[in-house]
């Protein structure tokens, strides 16, 4: 994480301070500038990368973007859940939907750009950090590296794309990540397949030189490699054997059930942090990331995470209430409802996939 250093090619430019434009030698540098939160993404960060981001796709002078975040904590902690807390208790609903229909336009954009978007996402990256990050054309981490969908915690489910990359991670570690929220380092966010290439930081200003000051032929990916190392071996391979076991079984319980009969330490510590998550997320969680897995593409991805999101946001207590008690109270103490698995009516995940937000994402 490097704030901006290169020369402002932004003159004129709407973006704010939160998000810091520049770059040099046919390279674009956008930096993420909200370090004391950790980069955590607001509407006007996401409206300023957008304007950057257009400006760029018809700059001739401009072939690749490089996206980083500036401090020393982490690229992008995720959306700013502390002002959606506040808009969905105020009822403020347009708010909630153009934060997440801009946002998720953002994400697609980054998928689908002509010009690669390189993403260091060195430090911490969760929810919408791996929204920037985990759609990148290429998608570097580093030994400081923590990657993770940690939305089941707050009663909420993952979204910016997250239930498509977790529904093409390995057997069923998709599975694992989203119900768990559990975070991965390097190895595993390569192994997972939330990244390319590991570059350790003590590189990252000399991939920044190169990038600016490449030669043709050298494309992005050569310039990368000449500094990727190899990590160590994931532990999310080595957990394999039991997360494909449990995570195979046919709903929420049944997984639960599995991980309590295994041999395994994490096996069984893992069932007890299901057994005291919020049920309901991590019911629609399952399905969404199971269904992804059949979809035919990150924009259906995103359509279905759109309609999931609004229901959650405006048909049950459990996202303000989880949010109110790990980021606004601070208390830990969330009361779900229902509090229990086998609480939670038959039709709630049905209910979750039928709901049909006005407007529509797409």
């Amino acid at each position: 994480m490097h704030a901006q250093r290169t020369e402002d090619v932004s003159a004129g430019d709407p973006a704010a301070d939160s998000v810091l434009v520049g770059g040099r030698g046919g390279l674009g540098h956008l930096t993420l500038n909200r370090p004391r939160a950790i980069n955590a993404l607001d509407l006007e960060m996401i409206r300023a990368l957008h304007v950057t981001l257009d400006r760029w796709e018809r700059d001739t002078d401009v072939d690749v973007v490089l996206l980083d975040g500036a401090g020393e904590r982490g690229f992008c902690a995720g959306g700013d859940v502390r002002a959606l807390h506040e808009m969905v208790t105020a009822g403020r609903v347009d708010e909630v939907h153009a934060f997440f229909r801009e946002e998720y336009a953002l994400d697609h954009r980054i998928a689908i750009s002509r010009k690669p978007v390189i993403a260091i996402a060195d430090g911490v990256c969760m929810g919408g950090g791996i929204g920037l990050a985990g759609h990148a054309a290429i998608r570097i981490v580093t030994e400081r590296s923590k990657l993770a969908m940690p939305e089941t915690r707050i009663g909420f489910t993952p979204d910016v794309g997250g239930s498509w990359l977790l529904g093409r991670a390995p057997g069923r570690l998709g599975e694992y990540l989203a119900l768990t929220g559990g975070t991965m380092d390097a190895a595993d966010a390569v192994y997972a397949g939330f990244a390319d290439h590991m570059v350790p930081t003590a590189h990252l200003e000399a991939l920044y030189e190169a990038l600016e000051n490449r030669a043709d032929p050298s494309s992005p990916t050569e310039l990368v490699l000449l500094f990727d190392e190899t990590p160590e071996r994931s532990r999310l391979e080595d957990a394999r054997e039991w997360v494909d076991d449990a995570f195979a079984a046919e709903d929420v319980s049944g997984i639960v059930d599995r991980l309590r009969a295994r041999p395994e330490p994490e096996a069984r510590e893992t069932a007890e942090l299901l057994a005291s998550s919020a049920p309901t997320a991590l019911a629609v969680t399952l399905e969404a990331v199971r269904r992804a897995r059949e979809l035919p593409s990150l924009r259906a991805a995103l359509a279905q995470e759109y309609g999931l999101v609004m229901w959650f946001a405006f048909t049950q207590p459990d996202l303000v209430e989880g949010i109110r008690a790990q980021v606004v109270d601070k208390d830990r103490s969330p009361s779900w409802s229902p509090a229990r698995l086998e609480d939670l009516p038959a039709e709630r995940v049905a209910e979750a996939f039928a709901y049909a937000p006005e407007p529509a994402l797409w």
